[in-house]
């Protein structure tokens, strides 16, 4: 049978329905925020600009769309304000859907939660911020997830870019610090019983100092 949900494209108050049939056991959530000017890498806009900001975000936007197009696994990107029709997620390929919720972890929560309630048996979340990440990390997380429950990716500010679960575990979404260096170690916390793979750490892009060593983003910046 297929899956009926409701989605809102662009502005408009219109709601149209979507037949889903999933095409995997595996479910991959991209989280972006709309690409607004003002509205997105604040903490980076403090030292580079408002518009430098913007750029670069659309640029690792690109990059987190060019390595998840060719993954086996169903994809869903989340945007944070208003779902776009026409933009550089092929909708051939990512099905579309809004974050709901009051901070991130209740969005994740509900993100996850949805993509179970339509039968996937793995399902990981990424960011849209970080140029190390690639095809072949993503792989292995979902490869691990036949082994265990969990698998994490920790990013180098405490933080973490990759978070996978074969079951709804509301906890790890509840009383954190979100976009503290603490994030991480209370996570690993509420999982201290089980197992959980951690992939290699990454760096994931929030401030200047993020990103004075890829010369790919030079372009958008003066120093």
């Amino acid at each position: 049978m297929g899956f009926i949900n409701k989605k809102r494209q662009d502005n408009d108050n219109d709601m149209t329905f979507d037949f889903h049939f999933p095409t995997s056991k595996e479910a991959l959530i991209i989280f972006t925020r709309n690409p607004e000017l003002g509205k997105c890498k604040t903490r980076l806009a403090k030292t580079v600009g408002n518009e430098a900001a913007l750029n670069i975000y659309k640029h690792l936007l690109k990059h987190t769309s060019s390595i998840t197009v060719n993954l086996e696994a169903d994809k869903f990107v989340f945007y944070s304000k208003n779902i776009i029709k026409d933009d550089l997620w092929n909708p051939d390929v990512f099905k579309k859907k809004l974050q709901h919720g009051k901070d991130l972890g209740e969005r994740m929560e509900q993100a996850f939660a949805h993509l179970f309630s339509l039968g996937y048996e793995k399902a990981i979340i990424i960011g849209s911020d970080l140029l190390d990440l690639n095809e072949d990390i993503i792989n292995e997380a979902f490869q691990e997830l036949n082994k265990g429950d969990y698998v994490i990716g920790p990013a180098k500010d405490g933080g973490y870019y990759l978070l996978g679960m074969t079951i709804l575990n509301q906890d790890i979404f509840k009383n954190k610090h979100w976009g503290t260096e603490t994030v991480l170690k209370d996570t690993l916390e509420n999982l201290q019983n089980n197992n959980v793979y951690m992939l290699k750490e990454l760096n994931d892009i929030d401030t200047f100092e993020d990103i004075q060593d890829y010369q790919e983003l030079k372009p958008y910046y003066t120093t």
